[in-house]
């Protein structure tokens, strides 16, 4: 938000894409003694004057999941589903994930592991895959979608909400993974109760696609986006704000950066006129 305002100041054309915005640990803290200006407020409250400022402003926010930010060349492509957008740059802000790996998930990442079904399915063509859905809605699209490829679709719902919209092909099964397993690829997903089904492909679908693989070529660093003092990330003309650059996670430190990010920004596109 911070970012998008600066941006728009300064008279830029932008937009914000995502799902909620600020943190949940935000919304849900009792009380912020610690941004200046504002003392004893509620962070609900305090999140409030945010997103009432953002309005205000005019900036523009659509409810999206990002799947993928492509560089090419002299400007990026950014996929969320079924939508496709083109910007000159960008700036990350995603936060910090707190969804914990499956064991042999990071390391089949690439390999059969994939978080985005429109982005990769057709790869798996007459071929078996499964989908771990955290996220319901979006979880059971992407299945029904895969359905239309693949010779058989598994489904592993990770809520307790029976699912309502899967296609007859798609088969249910009601049991929580333990373990991702293959060699130089995935070969099979293991559940708990040691039950095993083989597969060539997995599609993990939770709220937020890991950092590493939302931009191919994105440099981390102890598992942050690694940036410069004016938030540069190694690709050019993409800039990263906030938690998702790593500690300390302050409200104070992330307004400042998405600042820095959007000033930056903004220099960066002034040179390549």
């Amino acid at each position: 938000l911070s970012a998008a305002i600066n941006g728009l100041i300064r008279n830029k054309e932008l937009i914000i894409l995502g799902g909620d915005f600020c943190t949940n640990r935000l919304y849900l803290a009792p009380k912020v003694d610690n941004y200046l200006g504002f003392w004893e407020i509620s962070g609900k409250d305090l999140r409030e004057k945010f997103l009432a400022h953002a309005r205000e402003m005019g900036v523009q926010i659509e409810q999206a999941k990002v799947d993928r930010v492509y560089a090419l060349g002299e400007e990026f492509g950014i996929m969320a589903k079924d939508k496709y957008y083109r910007a000159k740059t960008v700036i990350l802000a995603t936060g910090v994930s707190t969804a914990k790996y499956l064991p042999g998930e990071e390391e089949l990442l690439g390999k059969g592991v994939g978080y985005c079904a429109t982005c990769d399915g057709p790869l798996y063509r007459d071929k078996k895959v499964a989908v771990i859905g955290y996220s319901q809605e979006e979880a059971e699209q992407e299945a029904n979608f895969l359905a239309e490829l693949c010779s058989a679709v598994y489904y592993i719902p990770m809520y307790q909400e029976e699912p309502e919209k899967l296609v007859p092909k798609v088969e249910i099964i009601r049991k929580n993974p333990k373990e991702i397993a293959g060699q130089e690829v995935i070969s099979k997903l293991v559940f708990e109760d040691g039950e095993e089904i083989a597969v060539d492909g997995l599609f993990i679908i939770r709220e937020m696609v890991p950092t590493n693989q939302l931009v191919p070529g994105l440099e981390l660093e102890d598992g942050a986006i690694k940036v410069n003092r004016r938030m540069e990330t190694n690709i050019s003309g993409l800039f990263a704000a906030g938690d998702c650059v790593g500690k300390p996670y302050q409200l104070a430190k992330a307004v400042g950066e998405g600042q820095i990010a959007a000033l930056h920004a903004v220099e960066y596109l002034a040179k390549k006129r």
